[in-house]
């Protein structure tokens, strides 16, 4: 994964911005909305894009296009900055794949110790009862 070439394929809108801000929110236009078309990109190969696919699937569009938002500073670059860094984060968690669990036997000694302390418990059980005297 290249992360220059996949930053240069992200296209961003700046669009006016929610919340507290005052005059500023009016005026200056600081959310940034990053769009990500997963299918047109070349920094990514067939794998990749497949493995994308499968683990962002909620947060694709139909058209396999993962949409990001970014209103939490007044400055437009900030905002910029921290929707690249989530992207980032976003494709290298969907990147991830997890190790394959290998089955593993339970050793012969830890079978015989088990066993062993049900015996012990059972004998303890069979103790506490009252004799039968027939």
């Amino acid at each position: 994964m290249n992360v220059e070439k996949i930053i240069s394929e992200l296209s961003f809108k700046a669009v006016r911005s929610s919340g507290a801000g005052g005059q500023n929110v009016n005026k200056v236009s600081s959310k940034i909305v990053l769009n990500f078309d997963l299918n047109a990109s070349q920094a990514l190969s067939d794998e990749e894009k497949l493995l994308l696919k499968e683990n962002l699937l909620t947060r694709l569009t139909s058209e396999n296009i993962l949409i990001l938002n970014c209103d939490e500073d007044r400055s437009q670059l900030k905002n910029k900055e921290i929707v690249i860094k989530r992207f980032l984060e976003i494709i290298k968690k969907g990147l991830y794949v997890p190790k394959v669990r290998k089955a593993t036997k339970v050793p012969k000694s830890v079978i015989k110790k088990r066993i062993k302390d049900k015996k012990n418990v059972s004998d303890l059980k069979q103790s506490r009862k009252k004799p039968n005297l027939d």
